[in-house]
């Protein structure tokens, strides 16, 4: 008899559940939103964890390995790790050093050549003044000034300036320090995450083990993984692959002696590291950055980056990435441009390694069905 009402009980709980989720969906929501946003710091902590410890782990393979020394083994965790963030403080402090003296130096042309056209706008405008100043009601019939037409608009042209400034510096001023909390929050928590992996993973083992079936237990394991290769493989091989880019971008502008080639190369690198359409934003902006120099040579580094991008898509990501997730190419552009559809940049990141577990879970299946039948 308790095997005749299992199904109907579990039928009216999934059919109850629903209705209070569509019924309160407004209150769930809001309050979904809210444990989103308190708990973002942490899942970006976990997130910054994830990838450092890529790093991590291959420092404490080169940080005296063979030694069974007390004091090289506790300070193996703490000095690799103090390395993995120095070493990527110092990449985003490179990057930014090739990329805004050249960016800084293609504004000021940007601006050079804009200040001859500010100049003829200032001319054309000075020599309609009457007409102008006629149509806005500060001069009236007979030539004599609207002092008080004036006032009103001087009034009102600092008021709502003045707000607007006001509103702009307070909402910049807030969104920083909020930034800064959550950089702060999150960084700390990797740390802890980091520094505690071991134990923290023999404790989530311990209690998913308690609470779930065995059967369930080993399908999770082998799950996670399946994700967690994934993502490594992922990551390492995207990383690779955008350093060999940006460095054939870079030579080959040297080669033709394009301008801004160390930002330029710098950048498609930087942009690269987003599966198939990075490469493609990064050239977007270093034409337009060439293009305020000369567009002959923007119109050139267009072609050549489109042959550059060729000899990449079949020779350098196929054997870099494609390979190390396995994951045929047609799933890659397809789960980029689902994944960008729907979470935009991020989206696209994570698309790839999410389909290609995905892709695995599915073949390892069938040959197992396929073996047992």
């Amino acid at each position: 008899m308790k095997q005749e009402w299992k199904a109907p009980l579990r039928f009216g709980a999934v059919f109850l559940g629903l209705y209070l989720v569509v019924h309160y969906w407004e209150g769930l929501s809001a309050l979904l939103r809210t444990a989103v946003s308190a708990g973002f710091p942490l899942v970006a902590g976990a997130v910054i964890a994830y990838a450092v410890n890529i790093l991590m782990s291959m420092y404490e393979r080169w940080y005296f390995p063979q030694s069974k020394s007390r004091g090289v083994v506790k300070s193996r965790r703490p000095v690799c790790l103090l390395l993995s963030y120095a070493s990527l403080v110092l990449l985003v402090v490179l990057i930014i050093r090739m990329i805004l003296p050249e960016l800084i130096q293609s504004v000021t042309l940007l601006l050079q050549e804009l200040v001859p056209l500010l100049q003829k706008l200032s001319v054309t405008i000075n020599q309609n003044q009457d007409q102008l100043a006629a149509l806005s009601g500060l001069f009236l019939a007979d030539g004599t000034v609207n002092w008080q037409e004036l006032a009103a608009k001087a009034v009102n042209f600092l008021l709502t300036g003045l707000g607007g400034v006001m509103g702009s510096l307070m909402s910049l001023v807030s969104a920083t320090i909020s930034t800064a909390f959550t950089s702060i929050v999150s960084i700390i928590f990797s740390i802890y995450l980091l520094m505690d992996k071991e134990k923290l993973s023999r404790q989530c083992a311990l209690v998913l083990k308690t609470y779930l079936k065995p059967s369930w237990y080993s399908h999770l394991l082998y799950f996670l993984e399946i994700l967690h290769n994934c993502f490594r493989r992922f990551v390492v091989g995207q990383c690779t692959e955008a350093v060999i880019l940006g460095l054939l971008c870079m030579g080959g502008m040297l080669m033709f002696q394009f301008p801004y080639a160390s930002m330029v190369g710098t950048l498609i690198g930087f942009t690269a590291l987003i599966p198939v359409a990075g490469a493609y934003i990064g050239a977007g902006v270093g034409a337009f950055m060439i293009f305020t120099v000369s567009p002959i040579k923007a119109l050139l580094f267009l072609v050549f980056i489109s042959v550059l991008q060729q000899l990449e898509g079949n020779l350098i990501y196929p054997r870099v990435v494609g390979s190390s997730i396995g994951l045929p190419g047609i799933w890659v552009l397809a789960a980029v441009t689902i994944g960008g559809g729907v979470l935009g940049i991020g989206g696209m990141l994570l698309a790839v390694p999410l389909a290609a577990s995905l892709y695995q879970m599915i073949r390892d299946d069938v040959a197992c069905r396929n073996r047992t039948s």
